[in-house]
């Protein structure tokens, strides 16, 4: 029976691209399904010139001090008790800043459950259910698939996951529902992609009998040696395709190259990933799931440090993709994925279950929720 139409408040992060992307995959199926869907960044509710600043550093320090980024995540985002056995730091004192805020758009907007997409989101909703203050329930919608403490509040009702070892993972945590529902990405991932025969065409009078394999660098051009990447893949007898977002200054260095095959802000992303053999990738994020999606390949290689190690490594293990420890192994996976065989069959065949589930789950799960009453939900806004 088709639950009652609702109206939800999805709290994204503009830190990169990934976490809008999920936002708008997500809004986009809750409309589908009949519902109301509004959007906010969270980096907006935080008082002026906050925001930016928190954006500027974390980007700063993820393409330029990557020890620096590391330090933070071993500090914030770990488990486990930090120095001299205290407790570890943690976004409390930044969620606060932005309650007011989000409780003055939840008064005007008058939603029926509100949706974080983001760690310190959820932080901040976890805190606003917790006091009693926000009286609509709140479910986090996890993207990573090593899921740090700071995803982790006990005030937060539901938890929407990419795995069930995610889940799991959070109902031990927490003692609180969680469910796998799969990665959220857009719909034009997991069907045939029109573009994909443009793109080979393009590639194929590049680089005629090279096979093309996509270097990926996120929406900032973050990573570690690309150039040396590339020129390594090159040598290979590969054609790198660097992604290299909305970074001018790394896609002009390597467009030097002529052997390289260096894009910005790509729109046909589906046809571009369908035309190639495999992904190389830094970070786990909305690339690679986009990639498993399209049923590519993927192996991460020289992963940023933090969230980009901790998901790399996750990923592998579980089977989905491979991680190679230095450039021989990338060369030797990459030999075996991009050719017949049967590790690139497993590998294929393990990302596309990932997307197994009915793409409208996400959105049944949520108005499930708010026509459940939710646990421990307290009376909505009158």
């Amino acid at each position: 029976m088709r639950q009652p139409s609702q109206r939800f408040l999805v709290v994204s992060a503009s830190m990169g691209a990934g976490h809008d992307a999920v936002a708008g995959e997500l809004v986009h199926r809750l409309e589908g399904a009949g519902h109301r869907a509004d959007r906010v960044d969270v980096l907006e509710l935080l008082p002026a010139g906050v925001g930016p600043g928190l954006r500027a550093f974390y980007r700063t320090a993820v393409r330029r001090a990557p020890v620096v980024y590391a330090g933070i995540y071993r500090a914030f985002f770990r488990s486990g008790p930090g120095r001299g056995g205290g407790p570890r730091p943690g976004t409390a004192p930044l969620a606060a800043l932005a309650e007011d805020r989000l409780l003055a758009l939840a008064e005007r907007l008058r939603p029926t459950a509100v949706v974080p997409v983001f760690h310190l989101a959820a932080q901040l909703t976890g805190r606003l259910r917790a006091q009693g203050a926000l009286t609509v329930p709140s479910a986090v919608v996890v993207t990573d698939f090593a899921v740090h403490r700071q995803w982790l509040h006990p005030g937060n009702d539901l938890h929407l996951c990419v795995t069930e070892e995610a889940a799991e993972r959070i109902r031990q945590a927490l003692g609180r529902p969680a469910v796998a529902t799969g990665p959220l990405v857009a719909e034009r991932f997991l069907g045939p992609a029109p573009g994909a025969a443009d793109w080979r065409r393009r590639f194929d009078r590049r680089a005629p009998g090279r096979p093309p394999v996509v270097l990926s660098a996120g929406a900032w051009g973050a990573g570690t040696r690309l150039a040396a990447t590339a020129r390594l893949l090159s040598a290979a007898g590969y054609l790198p395709v660097a992604l290299c977002g909305r970074d001018e200054r790394l896609r002009e260095r390597l467009s030097r190259w002529p052997q390289v095959a260096a894009l910005g802000w790509e729109p046909d992303l589906p046809g571009l990933l369908a035309a190639t053999r495999a992904l190389v990738d830094n970070a786990a994020g909305q690339t690679a799931l986009e990639a498993l999606a399209t049923g590519v390949p993927v192996v991460g290689y020289r992963p940023i440090p933090g969230h980009g190690r901790a998901g790399v490594r996750r990923m592998a293990a579980l089977g989905l993709t491979d991680h190679a420890a230095d450039s021989w192994e990338l060369l030797r996976l990459l030999d075996a994925l991009t050719a017949p065989s049967a590790l690139r069959t497993r590998r294929i065949a393990a990302g596309r279950r990932l997307f197994a589930t009915d793409p409208a789950d996400v959105a049944a799960r949520l108005a499930e929720m708010v026509a459940d009453g939710g646990p421990g939900v307290m009376t909505p806004f009158s």
